[in-house]
């Protein structure tokens, strides 16, 4: 658990950046089976006009090129909040075998909080998922994003 938190300071430091376009500070780090950084993401929604541009999906697809594989087997996907139901969609499909993740997001979650679709029994490929790590830090990031904008 100690090497998650230490992922998820990636995963901060890309959320951070998000910052700077004005984009919704979630980020993502995609890590191989030695532990090497395959990929990052930060939201880029407002950045590149695309709502497709989470964190997690971009982090998933520069992974999946340094890889020169759709297959994400044994890597891991630390993102700050909870993956949305498109980003967890992504993860079963890249075949990822293990997300971590800080802040829940009761709102459009699907790594338990709303939906489970990384644990949907009836989809092909099933996902560990180990939530709250370093929880505080990611929730506390967001509200203090969304403060500033209502």
């Amino acid at each position: 658990m100690e090497r998650y938190a230490d992922w998820m300071g990636l995963a901060l430091d890309e959320a951070k950046r998000a910052l700077k376009t004005g984009d919704v500070p979630i980020g993502a780090v995609v890590i191989g089976p030695d532990g090497e950084i395959l990929g990052t993401g930060r939201n880029e929604r407002e950045a590149e006009l695309d709502p497709t541009a989470h964190a997690e999906m971009l982090a998933i697809r520069e992974a999946a090129q340094k890889l020169a594989s759709w297959r994400l087997e044994d890597c891991t996907l630390v993102v700050t909040l909870e993956p949305c139901t498109m980003c967890a969609g992504a993860v079963v499909l890249s075949r990822i075998p293990r997300v971590v993740f800080g802040a829940w997001d009761e709102k459009a979650g699907a790594a338990g909080s709303v939906f489970d679709v990384l644990r949907e029994r009836r989809l092909n490929h099933w996902v560990e998922v180990y939530a709250g790590v370093r929880e505080d830090e990611c929730a506390a990031l967001l509200k203090e994003f969304f403060a500033g904008h209502r």
